[in-house]
């Protein structure tokens, strides 16, 4: 790494792009034409498209006709629950309380009534809040559409997507799962899952951004949101981007192998080494199951726009929480919802690793924090 280098620990905002995506892509941008055209070329684009949405289905265990190819994780998200509210199959949306805020604002506007699924102070969804919502919603013959996460993107929390659909078992409602954070980190089948919908994202994972995928199960074959000109089996119109989608069909190819070579005790390191400098460091979400590739910390006296910027000036990139709340630290509604404290959670920050992560980066970033917290030993507790 050179002297100016960045050392890059924002890898849940977005993963730096995989070389061979790169290459992918390049390479198909040198092919004019529409992948729907008949010529020559339109075949060339066509057979691309077609082998990355083997590579994605293979990544996420379904078939390759359930995988419809999208502009981001977020369309996915809007096209299951705007599309599934405006086929009146629903009544009723339980979202939990700590999603992507993609999530809540699709929510929001989708036309439907809606309730939060409560966290519990560790991070994990409230699962005997939700058996009661469920049996509420049975009570009145409510159909209902349940949207969690797999991964939490600002935890790292794995939520119990598993149990969730054993409380869905033989009861006449919808599953949503956001798999941005968890394609390819965490084990996930789609067809034999209880899931109606799976969404991912080609740039959490090493692709580009400007697309992602939304899986779907045949009940649900009905739910389009862009008819448009019938491309991507009529769900999703508009002329797809070959090189775009090229190039998360690389991503997907190699994620699970990616993340498997990530030394998988750079978290660990990093939360025990802020351990060691700050007495009073906060890890959320520590007791329970986490991906392994996501730290939510908090420096306690230090708030997060002060040590952001610290950091950044250290040429350490990481976040306050989301990437989504462009350009804004603000206070995190995921702690909001584990009921942190408002003084603790407005000293919140994330470290995220990926694919090209290494103990140096750990090393570069404990380096900073010893910086931080001499510069501040008046305001947060360092360890002696």
């Amino acid at each position: 790494m050179s002297r100016n280098a960045v050392t890059y620990l924002d890898h849940s905002a977005s993963a730096p792009l995989l070389p061979d995506a790169q290459t992918a892509m390049v390479d198909a941008m040198a092919i004019p034409g529409n992948p729907s055209s008949v010529h020559e070329n339109g075949r060339k684009l066509r057979a691309i498209i077609e082998d990355a949405r083997d590579k994605v289905a293979l990544l996420c265990g379904t078939a390759r006709g359930r995988v419809v190819f999208t502009g981001s994780a977020t369309e996915s998200l809007t096209h299951a629950i705007w599309g599934l509210a405006r086929s009146e199959k629903i009544d009723r949306i339980l979202v939990g309380a700590g999603e992507h805020m993609a999530v809540i604002r699709a929510v929001e506007t989708a036309g439907v009534a809606f309730e939060f699924i409560s966290l519990l102070p560790n991070g994990l969804l409230d699962l005997g809040a939700l058996e009661r919502q469920l049996d509420e919603a049975d009570a009145t013959g409510a159909r209902v559409l349940v949207a969690v996460q797999q991964v939490n993107n600002e935890t790292g929390v794995v939520q119990p997507v598993h149990e969730i659909g054993e409380l869905l078992f033989d009861r006449e409602h919808y599953l949503l799962v956001d798999g941005a954070q968890g394609a390819g980190k965490v084990e996930f089948y789609f067809d034999p899952s209880r899931a109606d919908f799976y969404s991912v994202s080609a740039h959490k994972i090493g692709g580009p951004a400007g697309v992602g995928a939304l899986i779907l199960k045949p009940r649900v074959d009905d739910v389009r949101l862009i008819p448009g000109g019938g491309q991507e089996q009529g769900r999703r119109g508009g002329t797809e981007s070959a090189a775009l989608i090229a190039g998360f069909g690389v991503a997907a190819a190699q994620a699970q192998e990616n993340f498997a070579n990530v030394p998988h005790d750079l978290v660990a390191k990093a939360e025990s080494g802020l351990a060691e400098i700050f007495a009073d460091v906060v890890i959320f979400g520590a007791e329970v199951p986490r991906s392994g590739f996501t730290s939510a910390f908090a420096l306690p006296g230090i708030k997060n726009n002060i040590s952001m910027i610290q950091y950044d000036l250290a040429r350490i990139a990481l976040s306050a929480g989301s990437a989504c709340s462009s350009g804004k630290v603000s206070r995190s509604h995921v702690l909001d919802a584990m009921k942190i404290d408002p003084a603790l959670a407005d000293c919140a920050l994330r470290l995220s690793v990926g694919w090209n992560s290494t103990p140096e980066d750990v090393e570069a970033f404990l380096s900073a924090s010893a910086q931080i917290a001499e510069k501040f030993k008046g305001s947060a507790r360092a360890s002696a």
